[in-house]
Order: structure tokens, then sequence, then C-alpha cells
């Protein structure tokens, strides 16, 4: 295979019309609209990190190649469109791995490029040699290493469609050092029209309307489709018609407005003890929209398979025998639910009296104190009031994995879709901090505001110096307490002693000031608004340390369930 590549016609430089195959790539990312990329060079893959230096495309340099994947999902989550990232080949390719799976696990479009050795080392050991294809197809849609220059352009637009194809996820493209200097005559593709779905069937809309109306507890619960933008608003306008109970993964944070909180009970997902566990235990038809089961598996919320499901999404579902939909409403989500919008009467808010008692869940936790630390929800609290929900002032709150994300999850409501970013189906650590700097550079009008535990933050920190040398204006609280305390948690619930989740001190505030950094320490919740002003407009990340108070974490983390017969 090797020699037969290598017999192949150069095309001569005498040709006019000839490119090389990293110019060739770079044009077609240009095409696609690329405006970005996060990476890292190395020598197999210099070829194309010398020709963006002639292209109008920003080159974000990052610290690890994880960290660019993760701030390349970030963008994808964000925008729509596909974050790009390009990395060297061997442990370059590797360390995409987490980041890579994170996506697709997740949703985000990611386009991914890694160098690899020349054709003709294939089939031998050599420096960096890799397998590139067989390690990264678990964790991505679409694989595939170039062969030939000539086949660039097509490689690029199945990586790109394949990407934003629902459910979108990470694809990847293996780029041999060889074929960057190899030349060719084939242009760069104009980018197809956009993906067009048409809505579901108007009989099965018709028929679930019927069964919606029939229903004595029918709710929604809104998964990780359900915060793109335009599906958020068609789901606003059919609650604004018809009153239905909403529940929502983590992922789907954002998409129940403020003025339509009278419907909504909350966040579920990881464990069944939110107080939307029990509105699920109450009903007798579930309409899921946009729901991946990976954002909280169906075993936990329907153990006995009794519920009646109904999904709509934009591909059938994964049959199990926990989730499997007597109907399913496949095509555009926005168009199939106006089309069930206009099926339905207008209606009030059904057993409104459960739906407050659930909800004053949130007004009834009595908070334990203890000298120099903060309360969890004292924190909340004071950030949330801080934070304006004004178009123009509006706040991205990205968080990492760990106890806060729990009580982040649960506590801290948002009204925007793609406002509050959670990890949910990896869980994968280290997030918050790329991810809040990918969003600082995409959506530069909003504020940014990132928040990690003490074990998560320091997957990622290193690019704390990212974030200087690009001036990213963003604030990341560290939530301290010194251990991995979100799996002692779970440890201790289990097993009644922890095992391997101690962790040493760090002085974070001389920590973010040795990479240039602002840093500060929190005494008291109530310094929050204060030190949001006082940086208000800073060039720069401000790293901010929040000694916590994890003792009403076991209250947290216990089956509400269990505790109130359900």
């Amino acid at each position: 295979m090797s020699s037969a590549l290598n017999t192949q016609p150069m095309h001569s430089s005498k040709n006019s019309g000839a490119i090389s195959g990293a110019k060739l790539l770079v044009q077609c990312l240009e095409k696609q609209g690329v405006t970005r990329i996060f990476g890292i060079p190395g020598a197999k893959i210099d070829t194309v990190f010398n020709e963006l230096l002639d292209s109008q495309i920003e080159l974000i340099l990052c610290r690890h190649e994880q960290n660019a994947a993760f701030m390349a999902a970030a963008h994808g989550r964000l925008t729509g469109e596909p974050g790009v990232v390009l990395v060297t080949s061997g442990p370059g390719v590797s360390n995409l791995a987490t980041g890579l799976l994170t996506a697709t696990t997740e949703g985000d479009p990611i386009v991914a490029i890694g160098g690899n050795v020349a054709r003709s080392m294939k089939l031998k050991e050599s420096h960096q040699s890799t397998n590139n294809i067989k390690l990264l197809e678990a964790a991505t849609k679409f694989c595939v290493e170039v062969p030939q220059a000539k086949n660039i352009p097509e490689i690029i637009d199945n990586a790109f469609r394949i990407a934003k194809k629902s459910r979108r996820g990470a694809t990847f493209i293996s780029f041999p050092q060889d074929i960057g200097h190899e030349l060719t005559d084939t242009p760069a593709h104009e980018p197809l029209r956009k993906l067009q779905f048409g809505h579901a069937p108007l009989d099965l809309i018709q028929e679930v309307a019927n069964k919606i109306s029939q229903a004595h507890l029918p709710i929604l619960l809104l998964g990780q489709e359900a915060s793109r933008p335009e599906n958020t608003q068609a789901i606003r306008t059919l609650l604004h018609k018809t009153k239905l109970p909403v529940i929502g993964t983590y992922q789907a944070a954002g998409a129940i407005s403020h003025d339509l909180l009278e419907c909504f009970v909350g966040r579920v997902g990881l464990f069944k003890n939110q107080p939307g566990d029990l509105l699920i235990d109450q009903a007798d038809l579930i309409i899921s929209i946009g729901f991946n089961p990976t954002e909280y598996d169906p075993e936990l919320w329907n153990p006995l398979a009794q519920k009646k499901i109904i999904a709509i999404d934009y591909q059938m579902a994964d049959i199990r025998t926990c989730y499997a939909p007597s109907i399913e409403l496949l095509g555009n989500i926005e168009n199939t639910l106006k089309h069930l919008s206009d099926f339905l009467f207008s209606s009030p808010l059904k057993q409104i009296s459960l739906i407050q008692k659930l909800q004053s869940d949130h007004d009834n936790f009595h908070l334990s104190h203890s000298p120099n630390t903060i309360h969890p929800l004292e924190f909340i609290r004071h950030l949330r009031t801080s934070i304006s929900d004004q178009t123009q002032y509006q706040t991205i709150v990205t968080c990492d994995i760990g106890s806060h994300y729990m009580w982040m999850a649960r506590y801290f409501y948002t009204f925007e879709p793609h406002h509050l970013l959670f990890s949910n189906g990896q869980q994968t650590l280290g997030v918050a901090l790329p991810w809040a700097i990918s969003a600082s550079l995409c959506q530069p009008h909003k504020k940014i505001i990132s928040i990690s535990g003490d074990g998560g933050f320091l997957f990622s920190s290193m690019e704390l110096e990212t974030a200087v040398r690009y001036q990213r204006p963003l604030i990341h609280f560290v939530w301290v307490d010194g251990t991995y305390n979100m799996v002692k948690e779970q440890q201790l619930m289990k097993y009644h002693r922890e095992s391997g989740v101690a962790l040493g001190k760090i002085d974070l505030v001389n920590y973010a000031k040795s990479f240039g950094a602002m840093g500060e320490k929190l005494t008291h919740a109530k310094q929050i608004p204060e030190l949001l002003k006082k940086y208000e407009n800073h060039l720069g990340p401000v790293l901010v340390e929040v000694p916590i108070n994890y003792q009403d974490n076991p209250v947290l983390f216990q089956s509400l369930h269990t505790e109130q017969g359900g």
C-alpha cells in the first residue's frame, strides 16, 4: 500500500494552478466559514500551521491538546458551528481523545485534525507513528485519514456535515505529513446548503396532542437538543399556550424563561434525588424533547419500564427496556413543536398544588454554618443576584465536575439557553476554564464566569496562561475543600469510609499571580457583587479561591424519594 501510494504521479510545480495539500486544507476550512482554530503545533503538522499565517483564520495556541478540544467543543455548543482543533501526531492526537469523547457524548460539534507520519512510513515503526483512526474511532462520529491531497475537499465537507448532523459530535481527520507538501489542482468546495428536515407527520402530531389532552399529568422532559435557541423558542410558545409541567436535564439549562417558572420543577440528572424526579414518579405521560439517555439513565427514572413515553427528536431512539417511546415525532424539532402547539387547546397548569409543593424545595434548605467557610447556597444566591438577565449584560457560566456542579445544577437558574454549561454525558473534569476561554472568544460582548473544585481545576489550570496571553476577561471561582469531594461523598454513602480522595493545599492567589493573572480569596459570599464590579472591565483572567463549607452535602446527595416515600 505504501509503495503504491508513492508511485502516484505528483503535480509539477510548473502547473500554476497546483497548490500544496496544506494550503488546500486551509482554503477548505475558510470555505466552511472557520475563523478560529485551537491547537498546538508539531513537526508532522507544521505545513498547515505555516499556511495559517497567510489566512484570515485566528490561531489560539493552547497549553494542552485536551484543553484545545474542550475549547473547540464550547465553540460548537455556543455557536452551533463546529469548533476546529489542530494538533500534531502521536501524543498530540492521543491527547485529544478525552475532549472528543466528551463532545460526541454531549452533542458538541467538533472537527479535529491531527498529523501523522508520512504515508511511506505508515507500516513501519517510526517516531510518533500511531494508528490515529483506530485510536479515535470510539470517541468520534467519523474518522478518516487523507489518502491523497486531491481528496481533502470532500473529506472536509463530510467531516463538517457529520459533525453538525444530529446528534452532533466530533469528527477526526488524520493528515499524513507528506500530504501537506503534495501538490494538487483540486479546488476547495463551496459548502453545501444547511441540512433541512421537515416536521413529523401531522397525523402522529395530532395523536400526540390527543394523548396529552387526555393524560392526568403529562410532563415535558427537556434534553440537550431543547437548548438549541430555535427549539427553546418553540417550547416557550407551546408552554405559553398550554401550561405543562416541565423538567430539564443539565444540558437543557436556560430553556425555560423567567415568565414560565410556574411550570418548571427543576433539573434532573445523575442521581435520582431531585424534585423533578418526584414529578416523574407522579406523571402518567412523559414527552421527551431532544433527550439523550446519556444525560440521565432511564434505568434510574423509569426502572420498572412502566412510564408512557413520547419522544420528539431529530433521530429515532436507541431502544432499551426502560426507554421505549410508544410514539416518536421525528424531524425538525422546532417545526414539530409549532404544529403540536396548533393542535393543543389553551389550558391552565395541571396539578398546580403538586408543582408548587415540589418547587418549594428551593426555598426550604436549612444551612449549616462553619467558621471561615462559605456555604454553597450562600455563594449561589449572591452570584445569582449579581448577574443581570438583561440581554446586553448577560453572563455565561461554565461549570466543572464535582460537588459544586450538583449544587449549581439544582439551585442556579438561568433563563437563556447555553448560558449555564455542564458536562453531564461524560462528567469530564477540567472543562470549565477552557470552556470559559472559548466562550469569551466567540461571545466577547458577554460576561464570563467559570467554576471548579480544587480537584478539577488543576486538570486544566495551565490554560490560565492562555487566558492571560489572549487577555480573556473572565472570573474563575475555585471551591476549595482539599478533596475530590463528589467521589468522597459517594464513598461515604456506600462504604462509610473514604479512599484516595485527599488532596494537598495550593496557594491559589499566588498561583494565579505566577501566570500573570489576578488572584483573590473570598471570606464571605457577600463579597461576590463587589468582586464582580471590581473586575468588570479587567482584561485578563481573575482566579478566586472560595473556602467552601460542604457540611450539607449528605443532604444534597441523599435520595429524596426515600426521604419522602416516593
